[in-house]
């Protein structure tokens, strides 16, 4: 399960960018090319697994959990921005205990947010929005686009009660799928991070090779990610997201469980909210085949476009 977690929180080995060439090994270009066909056809699949009576009962119940929605994410971001602080981290276990004028910011941020009124909530987003551009400065903007979710929740407060609020979950569904796309790109590039985790920590691979266990992790995360970001990941995939985080967690321990808890709350929201809100890009096609063929391409493209970017800037 080593595909969610970040990957420097656990090891401290130097970080070597391995050759391209190598990180498009024919492990990964088979495994590209499966997936691509894998999710095409999941668009066609989706639909008819839904209209199976327990699913659609519980996609009633869950429904219903709607109207509480943005108190989740309000809650849920003051929780763990405390816990984070109380841990001597801002953001996630790898950043180093914060000066004490940031440790202030954080506070107010999380008194904002405990304040049930929509302009707290703004001034609460303004703060969080500072707090990352200070993080950007601090460790660099690439390092940072792993936790570009934050970014998201900024907009997400903000937006709230303004004619701009339609566009706050979306907004998360896009800041947390480019997020894992990006995290998920690391462990191609940077390898031998991995393979030390897995050695270190006894991960087990299943009876792959440990190398061939690592691509095929990452394209796990990239693949979530994806579904984030063109918006086919409807409740049932959500919940079944869930429990592989949880697994994780109790993998790797309590670090883990600090570092992602912000994800967590965001994933209970995708499941929460589902899709009907967020108009998918595949929707603008209308013939199965036409819909086949844009998943596919588009995931291969999207693949490709991360891959050469962070290969040549991160």
């Amino acid at each position: 399960m080593v595909q969610y977690m970040h990957v420097k929180w656990f090891t401290d080995v130097d970080p070597v960018k391995e050759a391209l060439e190598n990180v498009l090994s024919p492990v990964f270009m088979g495994t590209a090319i499966a997936v691509a066909l894998l999710l095409a056809i999941l668009t066609q699949l989706l639909p008819s697994i839904m209209k199976l009576s327990a699913l659609g009962k519980l996609d009633r119940q869950v429904e219903r959990l709607r109207p509480k929605s943005f108190y989740i994410l309000q809650y849920g971001t003051a929780i763990a921005l405390l816990w984070s602080l109380l841990e001597g981290s801002l953001f996630a276990p790898e950043f180093g205990q914060p000066q004490q004028e940031i440790k202030i910011a954080v506070y107010a941020t999380i008194v904002l947010l405990l304040i049930p009124h929509h302009i707290s909530l703004k001034a609460a987003a303004l703060i969080i929005f500072g707090l990352y551009v200070y993080d950007v400065g601090e460790y660099g903007l690439f390092h940072m686009l792993d936790y570009g979710f934050y970014l998201a929740i900024a907009a997400a407060l903000a937006f709230y009660r303004t004619a701009f609020e339609k566009w706050s979950f979306p907004l998360l569904y896009l800041g947390t799928g480019l997020s894992l796309c990006w995290v998920a790109v690391e462990k191609w590039i940077y390898p031998a991070m991995s393979l030390d985790i897995v050695e270190n920590h006894h991960v087990p691979t299943f009876g792959f090779d440990p190398g061939v266990f690592i691509v095929l992790a990452a394209f796990i995360e990239f693949v979530v990610g994806y579904l984030l970001v063109v918006g086919i990941l409807n409740r049932l995939l959500s919940i079944v997201l869930t429990l592989i985080f949880i697994m994780t967690t109790m993998l790797f321990g309590y670090v883990e469980i600090v570092g992602h808890f912000m994800i967590h709350v965001i994933l209970l929201l995708f499941i929460i909210e589902g899709v009907s809100f967020y108009k998918p890009p595949v929707d603008m096609h209308k013939t199965k085949l036409d819909r086949i063929v844009f998943v596919a391409l588009n995931f291969l493209l999207v693949l490709a476009t991360f891959l050469l970017i962070y290969y040549r800037f991160a």
